[in-house]
């Protein structure tokens, strides 16, 4: 368990390299064999233009990899729905899923899913609260009586409740960027998931201190508590023309996700933060192509690792060394086996 302690060091020869999967469910599983060839040690899914749970099921009979969303958008869901989903991806891919859980932001709750927006603290320890108390109920025979503010589950018929499973439930990994849900993760999920638009500074002056906030205050034991960082790599073969290319689709990246609000924070810990309105003002008129053309080189280095395979794996071994159980890679412009192969062996030498 890192629980994001820092030890000066390099990322522990434990430490797990996550990789992005999607896109084509027909070959999604080809692709998640080889990724896991590759070296990889978990795939996880994001909640974009597909579902976040099929791709996972596609994959878990073609790797051993742990499996994962990262994340699935909880406020929407009902905790029934998201428990029943979890259940069969752990015991369909024998004990190696987390339900990895986000809030998302108001719009997109309210405009996009169609669902409450009220108190996306409270609603997500609730979702979490109530997930697990159902896989009591299934687990331990534990008598579901989970009543809440924004949902309620009391009735547990034994012809609609799944069998034990051989194997512990899925644990549910919390995404946070804000102190609140950073400290909430460590409270009551059973690890936090990092977004990728961030510093190793931001990390280590807020995110560390409210998650281990977090953490003293959790009824039970932190020594499975899993710490998974994001990181926005751009990987390279260090001639000119791919330096450019890669850095471009980085820095439209950077854009995209700097022009969020929610993640101002981390602009603002490096006195960044009118960065923000300018990206937000871009998008707003539409200007999507020159969201990139914002970030200066430090900025970019900053906030994102970009170079040759090995270079890049250097630099996570000195960024994240000694604080992250898992790397999760956000790769906008894909990798080739063989540089993953490359990073891989890089990170765990």
């Amino acid at each position: 368990m890192g629980a994001g302690v820092p030890s000066g060091g390099s990322v522990s020869s434990m430490v797990a390299i996550d990789v992005l999967i999607g896109g084509d469910l027909e070959t999604v599983a080809s692709q998640a064999a080889e990724l896991d060839a590759a070296g990889a040690d978990g795939l996880f899914t994001y909640e974009g233009k597909s579902d976040v749970f099929f791709p996972l099921v596609r994959s878990c009979d073609a790797t051993d990899c742990m499996l994962y969303t990262n994340v699935a958008i909880a406020i929407p869901r009902s905790p029934m729905h998201l428990a029943y989903q979890a259940w069969d991806l752990q015991r369909l891919s024998k004990g190696r899923f987390a339900l990895g859980l986000g809030s998302q932001i108001r719009p997109h709750i309210e405009n996009r899913y169609g669902s409450i927006w009220e108190s996306p603290l409270g609603q997500m320890e609730e979702i979490i609260r109530a997930t697990k108390a159902i896989f009591s109920n299934w687990q331990d025979q534990v008598p579901l009586n989970f009543e809440g503010k924004w949902t309620r589950h009391t009735l547990a018929s034994p012809m609609l409740s799944p069998d034990p499973l051989p194997f512990s439930p899925p644990p549910i990994w919390l995404a946070a960027l804000g102190p609140k849900m950073t400290s909430l993760a460590g409270t009551v999920a059973d690890g936090l998931l990092v977004h990728p638009f961030i510093s190793q500074t931001h990390l280590e002056l807020h995110t560390l201190p409210n998650l281990h906030a977090g953490l003293a205050k959790r009824s039970g034991g932190a020594e499975n508590f899993v710490t998974t960082i994001g990181a926005i790599v751009g990987i390279h073969d260090g001639t000119e023309d791919e330096i450019g290319r890669t850095e471009a689709i980085v820095r439209g990246l950077l854009g995209f996700y700097g022009s969020t609000p929610a993640y101002r924070p981390v602009l603002e810990t490096h006195g960044w933060g009118d960065l923000q309105p300018e990206l937000r003002c871009l998008t707003k008129e539409g200007h999507w192509d020159q969201l990139g053309s914002v970030f200066n080189a430090e900025q970019v280095e900053t906030l994102s690792v970009v170079g040759t395979a090995k270079k890049v794996g250097l630099e996570l071994k000195d960024r994240f060394g000694g604080i992250a159980d898992r790397l999760a890679l956000s790769i906008p412009q894909g990798i080739s086996m063989a540089d993953l192969s490359i990073l891989v062996e890089t990170v765990k030498l």
